[in-house]
């Protein structure tokens, strides 16, 4: 849910000050939701164990999108 406000937090920012670290934060996020939350959506509905393995590649997205994210915000602040 977090990650979700964040992305929210990244377009308005970037719709305010564009920034190439913006638009890299915005999509490592995306990335991260979608590779995260669907391998562990796809896990619970199909079974299919090796789905799992892709979760902390979402995570890895997680966490470039927030240092992204701080980066701009730290060299526009």
């Amino acid at each position: 849910m977090y990650h979700s406000l964040g992305l929210i937090a990244v377009g308005l920012l970037a719709h305010l000050r564009p920034s190439p670290l913006l638009n890299g934060a915005g999509w490592a996020l995306v990335v991260g939701i979608v590779l995260f939350s669907g391998s562990l959506y796809a896990l619970a509905l199909s079974g299919v164990r090796v789905l799992g393995a892709i979760t902390p590649l979402g995570g890895v997205g997680f966490l470039v999108g927030w240092v992204l994210f701080a980066l701009a915000a730290w060299r526009q602040g």
